[in-house]
């Protein structure tokens, strides 16, 4: 997801932007997929995966945001 962030802040438009920031979330939710599998299948300590859990939610807020924000400003122009 943050290789996708870096580019998306390097884009050379506002559709590249916004492509970059959905590739970014796709990854995003593979991570948090299988986040909840590892836990579920008590492979690693649900305690152990919270944190990237609580941080993976707040990531993905920011690019649904960041997305959102995108998108208006596209309809804008």
């Amino acid at each position: 997801m943050g290789a996708h962030y870096r580019e998306a802040c390097r884009a050379r438009s506002r559709a590249e932007f916004i492509s970059k920031l959905e590739a970014g979330m796709q990854e995003l939710e593979e991570s948090m997929y299988w986040i909840e599998l590892l836990s579920e299948s008590a492979v690693v300590p649900a305690n152990k995966l919270e944190p990237l859990q609580v941080e993976a939610n707040k990531l993905m807020g920011q690019m649904v945001t960041s997305v959102k924000t995108a998108k208006k400003k596209n309809v804008g122009s």
